[in-house]
């Protein structure tokens, strides 16, 4: 795992990037991170997508928040994963979002790169300055709250979403 890396999306990456979204389009699984579900045929578009909000500046709707999106690449330089951090929380992030997102293509699963990409993210928002995250995972999602405790989730509530999902919250102190 050495070779496994967090990058920044750019045009440099297209041809990994559509793979990783042929393979979540072929399973019929949602897609996770959100901004996954971002379709890249205009691949340029969806980078311009990537970063329209990704500052406090840029912002435009009141009810959203700055977030940034990074990739993971793997050590045969695939696109395996995908994460969105959200710099500050609003109400619904609060209830069932988090800071948080995380979602490794279902082809490259129980690898080990959830555990990396989200350690590479708790490493992100601390540098950001956050204190604690909030991670949140479906109640059934098992494999995505043991990464969460692995990585020293405590967890404190369940919340129902409007559709009736239920998602179990953990909060994971980052630490001086």
């Amino acid at each position: 795992m050495n070779k496994v890396r967090l990058v920044r999306p750019s045009m440099e990456y297209r041809e990994l990037y559509m793979s990783f979204y042929a393979d979540w389009i072929n399973s019929g699984e949602p897609m996770v991170p959100w901004v996954v579900g971002q379709a890249p045929d205009d691949f340029e578009a969806m980078l311009e997508f990537l970063y329209a909000e990704d500052s406090e500046e840029k912002v435009s709707n009141p009810h959203w928040v700055p977030h940034s999106t990074y990739w993971l690449l793997n050590e045969a330089n695939l696109v395996v994963g995908a994460v969105n951090i959200r710099h500050r929380l609003n109400e619904k992030l609060l209830n069932s979002g988090g800071h948080i997102g995380y979602g490794i293509r279902p082809g490259s699963r129980r690898k080990g790169y959830a555990s990396v990409l989200l350690g590479e993210a708790l490493q992100i928002t601390k540098a950001m300055g956050l204190d604690q995250v909030l991670l949140v995972c479906d109640k059934d999602n098992l494999g995505s709250e043991k990464t969460i405790l692995k990585h020293g989730g405590r967890f404190e509530s369940e919340f129902t979403e409007d559709d009736g999902n239920i998602v179990k919250r953990f909060w994971i102190r980052l630490g001086g």
